[in-house]
């Protein structure tokens, strides 16, 4: 991570979301966040990534129902494959969701979301 990045979470306010073990390894869990829902995923080497639980679909819809596989999550409604590191859609189809920093400090899980895009 560049110092640059490191400086800017430095910054962001962190939220607490959960616990560690509320986050089953492969299971997308919701939560809420200043009124806003974000999809948190737990893999299976336990890295925690969280994003919008919008589908950047056309016709959205949830993106906290897919199914994980390694560090990509394949979206419940239209089988889009979504990297969770970067919220890139792959190819063929195109897209981003919003992704959200997340740190673990012991057992406690939190989501900064200081670039969260208010509609």
């Amino acid at each position: 991570m560049s110092k640059e990045n490191i400086e800017n979470l430095e910054k962001m306010t962190f939220y607490p979301v959960g616990s560690l073990n509320e986050f089953l390894v492969q299971i997308g869990r919701v939560v809420e966040v200043a009124e806003h829902q974000i999809a948190v995923f737990r893999l299976s080497d336990d890295r925690i990534f969280a994003v919008s639980n919008q589908n950047p679909h056309p016709k959205g819809g949830p993106l906290a129902e897919g199914i994980v596989s390694g560090h990509y999550l394949y979206d419940p409604l239209y089988d889009w494959k979504i990297d969770l590191t970067t919220g890139l859609v792959q190819a063929p189809d195109t897209g981003q969701v919003q992704t959200f920093p997340v740190k673990v400090d012991g057992n406690q899980v939190f989501i900064a979301i200081e670039n969260l895009q208010r509609a």
